[in-house]
């Protein structure tokens, strides 16, 4: 009997990446926040530190959810799909921005967070995490 573990389905491991690159963006927003508060000129310096560090807190969840989803942990799915579903807002909000330049990055952001939830509902991943479809009996 063989106890090699099945290989991870690739949308598993994509719905990692997507949670992955969703955390790094966060948090590394937040340490140009924090720092900008800290050695810059913003109107309101505290205001950009606090900023800074809820980012960076807000950024945890994402990446703590990636890990779990890549060490195949079933809680990690609720993180992933709450951080998809948070992301939307930003994406709403930079795509209605008055400025123009500003609207690619909504586009991007958009297309990351709705990537993410495909991913992390699928079936494929929904298997591998070991969630049982609704109404499967148990």
């Amino acid at each position: 009997m063989s106890a090699e573990p099945t290989p991870r389905p690739n949308r598993l491991t994509a719905a990692a990446a997507v949670s992955g690159v969703e955390g790094v963006v966060l948090a590394g927003y937040g340490v140009y926040l924090l720092v900008m508060g800290l050695l810059g000129s913003p109107e309101s310096p505290t205001q950009a530190e606090m900023g800074g560090l809820t980012l960076i807190a807000l950024g945890a969840l994402p990446l703590i959810a990636a890990r779990g989803l890549l060490m195949r942990k079933s809680w990690a799915r609720g993180p992933a799909l709450i951080t998809h579903l948070m992301a939307l807002i930003p994406a709403w909000t930079l795509l209605r921005a008055e400025s123009q330049a500003l609207i690619p990055v909504g586009i991007a952001v958009a297309v990351l967070a709705v990537t993410g939830l495909v991913l992390v509902v699928s079936r494929e991943t929904t298997e591998a995490l070991g969630i049982r479809p609704p109404g499967n009996g148990g």
